[in-house]
């Protein structure tokens, strides 16, 4: 009886509390979603905001694998993640940066993507990415960096996390000048502004309350 009251709290979910079962596949699946849309990004030459569009400059910079970078830069971050937002979103969000920085290295052997337009890269990168980190955002975790500070800000003075993101994404674009054509970063802007505005529409705490 007891093996089967423990199965049951890890796959049984109620309306405002998700189960084990669904944090694991929120977490897989957010983390699916942002790497194929990092890999559209990448095709395309674009760049991004916050944590990624910082491992993005790095590997152009350095040569370095992208996965690496991602998981390099997130590490400051996970401080303030564990005193601000508790053990719990830590954790998870340590999962999920960790699942997208080893998929990222994996995805390239299995799906190859010869030509992406800049422009519709940043349209569709932008998009999947944003569905990726709303998955993790519903599960309270995220993908680290500017993530963490986005929803910080959101919980403690009811900033949307989106725009918030959208404010750092813009100065992490601007930085990108050293190292990217003006078209290349007008188009890695427009994938900001579609990724954060996915985020500000649909993630609000008065509209999604399981935790």
């Amino acid at each position: 009886m007891a093996g089967k009251a423990a199965l049951a709290g890890l796959v049984n979910s109620s309306s405002d509390r998700h189960s084990l079962f669904d944090d694991a596949q929120g977490l897989v699946a957010g983390s699916m979603l942002a790497v194929l849309g990092v890999s559209l990004l990448s095709s395309a030459g674009l760049l991004a905001g916050g944590t990624a569009g910082m491992a993005f400059l790095m590997h152009y910079a350095t040569g370095w694998s992208f996965g690496l970078c991602f998981f390099a830069v997130n590490l400051p971050f996970y401080y303030l993640a564990f005193r601000r937002l508790g053990p719990a979103f830590t954790v998870k969000t340590f999962v999920a940066i960790a699942l997208t920085s080893v998929l990222s290295e994996i995805a390239p052997r299995f799906i190859g993507l010869s030509h992406v337009d800049p422009v519709a890269g940043a349209l569709f990168g932008g998009l999947v990415i944003g569905a990726g980190m709303l998955a993790l955002f519903r599960h309270r975790a995220s993908l680290g960096g500017i993530g963490i500070l986005a929803l910080y800000i959101q919980d403690r003075f009811g900033w949307r996390a989106g725009f918030v993101q959208l404010g750092f994404d813009g100065l992490v674009l601007a930085l990108s000048f050293f190292v990217a054509s003006p078209f290349i970063i007008a188009s890695s802007v427009l994938g900001a502004v579609v990724l954060n505005l996915t985020l500000a529409i649909n993630h609000r705490k008065d509209r999604y309350i399981a935790m």
